[in-house]
C-alpha cells in the first residue's frame, strides 16, 4: 500500500503520544503521561501492542545493544532500565526532590551508544529543563542547562551533528559533538520560530541529514536543510504533532504521533499516529550501549 496522504495508523487515540523510534524492523512510541511504550508494524495499519506500563510518565526509549527487548528510558525523574522481564532498574535519579516539580522528556541514543535525555518542569518554567549525556557504562551527567521544554535531540548519520528543540521558545539550535568524548562545542541558532507557526516538538534526521521537525500547535511537519532553509512542509489533520521517525518499506515510509493533551474539543485524529509515504529515506534508531 501507498500513503500518499498522511492517514491513521491505528483506531488508537493517544494523550500523549511522543518518542516514535525504528527498532528492529517495527515502530516504538509512548504515550507519555500514561507511561506506556507501545509497538506497532510499518507493512499496514494495526492495533498499537502494549510492550510496558509504568507508573511515571515514560518520555521515550532506546533500544540496549546486544540485550533484545531491554530499552533505555526517560521515565518519571531520571533515567531507567527496562529489562525484558522483571522490574524496571534505576539508573539515576535527576530531577527527583526539586522545589518546583519536574520530569523527563524526550531522548534518543547517538551513533556511538551514548543516551541523550531531556527534562522540563510540570510548569513549564523557563531555564527549568536540562539536558543529559549518559556515556556508555557511565552516569547522566548534565550538558545543556537553562532550557525550558528540551526536545530531541536528533543527530547526523555520524553522530557529530546534534540539534536540540526548546519548544516553548520556538528554539531549535545546532550543536558540534565530539565523537570520542561527546563533549559539545560550537552552539548556533538553527531555527526560530514564530508562534504561529507551531513550536518544535521531536525531531529526526533523515538519510541524506536533513532535519524533519514535528510542529506542536502548527499541523505540521517540516524538513529543513542543513543551512536551516526551508526545504517542505506536509499538512497535518491534527494540530499537536509531537515526534517523527521513518521506518516501514525502504524506510520511507514518515510516522508522526500526535496529542490530545491541552485540547477542549479534539478533532478525531488529534492523539493519532499518522503516517505518509515520501521519496526520501530515513535511519532506523540505534541503540544505546550500556553497562
Amino acid at each position: 500500500m501507498e500513503l500518499t496522504e498522511p492517514t491513521a495508523w491505528s483506531a488508537d487515540r493517544l494523550e500523549l503520544g511522543e518518542g516514535a523510534r525504528w527498532v528492529d524492523g517495527r515502530l516504538v512510541l509512548v504515550d507519555l503521561l500514561a507511561g506506556r511504550l507501545l509497538a506497532t508494524g510499518g507493512d499496514e495499519p494495526g492495533p498499537l501492542e502494549e510492550l510496558r506500563r509504568l507508573d511515571v510518565p515514560l518520555g521515550a526509549v532506546a533500544p540496549v545493544a546486544g540485550r533484545p527487548g531491554e530499552w533505555l528510558a526517560a521515565a518519571g525523574t531520571g533515567v531507567v532500565r527496562l529489562p525484558a522481564d522483571g522490574a524496571p532498574r534505576p539508573v539515576a535519579d535527576l530531577e527527583g526532590g526539586r522545589a518546583e516539580p519536574a520530569r523527563m522528556n524526550d531522548a534518543v541514543a547517538d551513533p556511538h551508544g551514548r543516551f541523550w535525555a531531556g527534562s522540563m518542569t510540570y510548569a513549564g518554567v523557563p531555564g527549568g529543563g536540562s539536558l543529559y549525556r549518559t556515556d556508555p557504562g557511565g552516569v547522566p551527567v548534565p550538558v545543556v542547562t537553562g532550557l525550558t521544554i528540551a526536545n530531541g535531540p536528533a543527530f547526523d548519520g555520524a553522530g557529530t551533528t546534534m540539534y536540540l528543540a526548546d519548544t516553548p521558545r520556538g528554539h531549535v539550535d545546532r550543536f558540534a559533538v565530539d565523537a570520542a568524548t561527546g563533549a559539545l562545542d560550537a552552539r548556533e541558532p538553527f531555527l526560530r520560530l514564530d508562534p504561529d507557526e507551531g513550536a518544535p516538538d521531536g525531531m529526526t534526521v533523515d538519510a541524506d541529514d536533513h532535519l524533519w521537525v514535528a510542529l506542536w500547535g502548527g499541523s505540521a511537519v517540516r524538513r529543513y536543510r542543513p543551512d536551516g532553509t526551508l526545504d517542505r512542509e506536509i499538512r497535518l489533520p491534527a494540530s499537536q504533532p509531537t515526534s517523527v521517525c521513518f521506518g516501514g518499506p525502504g524506510l520511507r515510509r514518515l510516522f508522526v504521533t500526535t496529542a490530545r493533551h491541552g485540547l477542549a474539543d479534539p478533532a478525531p485524529l488529534d492523539g493519532a499516529l499518522l503516517a505518509v509515504d515520501l521519496p526520501v529515506a530515513g535511519r532506523p534508531a540505534v541503540p544505546a550501549t550500556a553497562g
